[in-house]
């Protein structure tokens, strides 16, 4: 079952209308994100805590890594470079982080707030390969525009 991205942009608007905090959306978006697609094996945030550093923040799924520097892996590209990561195969990308052995594919978004200042990065995790598409970085960059920036340009 792939994710019904118009709906669950809906949803998380409804359930996210008003609020301001900053971890509080980030749970609710991880819940709603993560059980939306038989896809999504890991699902969760990881927050810019300092210079070049990321933790772990609101997630669903197994554990994983507490602490990312922008320097490496997956997240920290999208959190260093402010572009989605389109992984189809996680092992042929230099310097993958290893938190779960069964990932196959990731994708990885870079969170803005209103100002633009990088909050987050907001990472999924598949244990298919090639799991991911352009349809699901668009989509995703959408719903999480609208939470936290705002922005609401899709759908």
């Amino acid at each position: 079952m792939r994710v019904d991205y118009a709906t669950l942009a809906a949803t998380i608007a409804a359930l996210t209308e008003g609020e301001d905090d900053a971890i509080s959306l980030m749970a609710t978006i991880v819940c709603e994100v993560h059980h939306s697609d038989e896809r999504f094996d890991w699902t969760g945030f990881y927050r810019v805590v300092g210079p070049d550093l990321l933790k772990i923040g609101p997630y669903q799924g197994g554990h994983g890594c507490l602490v990312i520097p922008f320097s490496r892996g997956v997240c920290g590209a999208a959190a260093r470079t402010g572009q989605v990561q389109l992984v189809p195969d996680v092992d042929a990308f230099p310097g993958h982080i290893a938190c779960a052995s069964s990932t196959r594919s990731e994708i990885v978004l870079p969170v803005r707030g209103k100002d633009g200042q990088l909050l987050a990065v907001f990472d999924i995790d598949s244990d298919q390969p090639d799991a991911f598409d352009q349809e699901d970085a668009d989509r995703l960059q959408c719903i999480l525009a609208g939470a936290f920036a705002e922005i609401v340009v899709c759908f």
